[in-house]
C-alpha cells in the first residue's frame, strides 16, 4: 500500500504541474501533505518536512549566493565578450544557436556544477534568443538532456555516489562508459540539429512563435529585456575595468569549487562578498544590485525548500524502499537474467522521481543486492544504473533545472512537455549503446 501511494502521489504531482492545474511550488508542498495524511502519517509530518528542509538546506544556501554572485559578474559585464562570440557565430541563424546552444553547454558542464553551467548558459544565450524570436524553452530543454550527459563524469556527483555506494573505483566505473554516453550526446546534436532546420524554416515564413516560456512574444522582446539583456553596452552596472579581475575571481572560485577546498555554498558567500566590495563599493550599489536579482533568488530558494517538503515524505515514509522492494519481489526469476538491463530501464524514472543521493544511496545497493544473488556483478549494476541520467536533469528534485528555467523565465509545464520526448530518446540510445558495449549484458 505504501509503494502504491507514492506511485499514486508521483503521478497526481506531475499531472497537477503539467497540466498547469497548481504551481510547481505550491505542488511540491500540497501534493505530499495530503498523500501523507492519508497514509496516515500525521503525527510524523512535521519531522519528514524538518528532516527535508535540514537536507536542502546547504543547497538553498548554495542557490542563493551563487545566483548572486553570478548576477553580479552578469551585471558587471563579465559574460557579455561570450554572448558577442556567440552572436557573432550564430550569425542571426536559428539553427547556428541552437548548436552553439549545446555545444556550450556541453563544454561549460565538465565542471562538473549544473548551476554554473545554466547561469552561463542562460547569461550568454537568453538576449539571442529573444532577439530572434526562437522560444527560450528549446533551449532549457537541451541544457538539461547535455548537461545531465556531462554530469556523469566522476567529479559530477552520480557517478561518485554509484561508486562510493558499492565501494568501487569511479575511474574504473566511469571510463568504459564514455563511448556510450559519447553516442547520447551526438544523439542531443541531432536532435538540435532537426529543431534548428524547423526552426530556420518557421521564421524564414515569419509564423508565429510558440514561446511557451511564461513571458511576452519575440515582439516584445527588442532584442532582450531591459533587466537581463547582457549585451546592452550602456548599463549602469557593467565594470569594463575590472573585467580581468572578475574573470580571475570566478576561475578562482570554480577551481576551488572543483578541488573542494571548501563547500559550495561557503565558497560562493565569500566570493559574492569580494565581488560586491569590489565591483560595488558603495552601499547603496549594492542594495541596487541584490534587490536587481531579489525575484530570481525568492524563486529558486522558495522551490527549493518546497522540493524538501516532497522529499521528505517520500522518504520518510518509506515510499522509496517499498516501491524498490515491490519491484523486486514481483519480478519473476525468469527475468534475472535480463536484470541489468532492466535496472539501466528502471534509473530512468527512478532518476526522474528521485534525487541522486535517494537513488544511489537507498536504492541501488537493494538492486545491487539482487543482481549478486543472481551471479551480477556490482559494477555492472553501477554502470546500468548511471545509463538514466540523461534524464535526471529535468527531474523537479533538481535544484538547478530551478535556476535554469527561473533565469529563462520558462514555465515548468512547457520545459517539460518539450524536453521529456526528447530525453527519454537519448537514455533510449544510451541504454543501447551501453548494451552493445557490453556494459549491460543478458546472463
Amino acid at each position: 500500500m505504501i509503494a502504491l501511494l507514492g506511485l499514486c502521489m508521483v503521478t497526481v504531482f506531475l499531472y497537477l504541474v503539467m497540466s498547469k492545474r497548481l504551481s510547481p511550488m505550491v505542488s511540491l508542498i500540497v501534493v505530499p501533505a495530503a498523500f501523507a495524511l492519508l497514509g496516515g502519517f500525521a503525527p510524523d509530518l512535521g519531522d519528514m518536512i524538518t528532516d527535508g528542509i535540514k537536507s536542502v538546506a546547504p543547497t538553498a544556501a548554495m542557490l542563493l549566493f551563487a545566483i548572486l554572485y553570478f548576477g553580479i559578474m552578469i551585471d558587471a559585464g563579465l559574460f557579455d565578450p561570450i554572448a558577442r562570440a556567440v552572436v557573432r557565430l550564430t550569425r542571426n541563424d536559428p539553427l547556428r544557436l541552437i548548436m552553439g546552444t549545446v555545444a556550450l553547454v556541453a563544454v561549460v558542464s565538465l565542471d562538473g556544477d549544473g548551476t554554473t553551467t545554466f547561469m552561463i548558459t542562460v547569461s550568454a544565450l537568453l538576449p539571442i534568443y529573444r532577439k530572434l524570436g526562437v522560444s527560450p524553452v528549446l533551449m532549457t530543454g537541451l541544457a538539461c538532456m547535455t548537461n545531465a550527459i556531462l554530469n556523469v563524469v566522476p567529479w559530477g556527483g552520480p557517478a561518485a555516489r554509484a561508486a562510493s555506494a558499492l565501494k568501487l573505483d569511479p575511474q574504473e566505473l566511469f571510463v568504459p562508459m564514455i563511448p556510450a554516453l559519447a553516442a547520447g550526446l551526438v544523439t542531443v546534436f541531432v536532435i538540435a540539429y532537426a529543431i534548428g532546420l524547423r526552426e530556420r524554416a518557421r521564421l524564414r515564413t515569419a509564423a508565429p512563435v510558440l514561446v511557451g516560456a511564461g513571458g511576452p512574444g519575440p515582439d516584445t522582446y527588442h532584442g532582450g529585456s531591459a533587466d537581463f539583456d547582457v549585451l546592452a553596452p550602456d548599463r549602469e552596472s557593467l565594470r569594463p575595468k575590472l573585467f580581468w579581475f572578475n574573470a580571475v575571481l570566478t576561475i578562482a572560485l570554480l577551481t576551488a569549487l572543483i578541488i573542494g577546498v571548501l563547500p559550495i555554498a561557503v565558497l560562493f558567500m565569500i566570493g559574492c562578498g569580494i565581488a560586491l566590495i569590489v565591483n560595488y563599493p558603495r552601499l547603496d550599489q549594492q542594495r541596487a544590485r541584490i534587490a536587481s536579482h531579489a525575484d530570481s533568488v525568492v524563486a529558486v530558494v522558495a522551490m527549493v525548500f518546497a522540493a524538501a517538503v516532497f522529499t521528505g515524505v517520500l522518504s520518510g515514509t518509506g515510499m522509496i524502499e517499498q516501491m524498490a522492494h515491490y519491484l523486486l519481489t514481483a519480478m519473476p526469476d525468469a527475468l534475472f537474467p535480463f536484470f541489468s538491463i532492466i535496472v539501466a530501464v528502471l534509473s530512468v524514472p527512478f532518476t526522474f522521481f528521485m534525487s541522486n543521493d535517494a537513488f544511489y544511496f537507498g536504492v541501488m545497493p537493494i538492486l545491487a543486492e539482487a543482481g549478486a544473488q543472481h551471479g551480477i556483478g556490482a559494477m555492472e549494476i553501477a554502470r546500468a544504473s548511471l545509463l538514466g541520467q540523461p534524464i535526471h536533469m529535468l527531474s523537479p528534485l533538481v535544484p538547478a533545472m530551478y535556476v535554469l528555467i527561473g533565469l529563462a523565465k520558462v514555465d515548468l509545464g512547457d520545459h517539460h512537455r518539450f524536453a521529456i520526448k526528447w530525453a527519454l530518446v537519448v537514455c533510449a540510445v544510451v541504454i543501447t549503446a551501453g548494451f552493445g558495449l557490453g556494459l549491460i549484458a543478458i546472463h
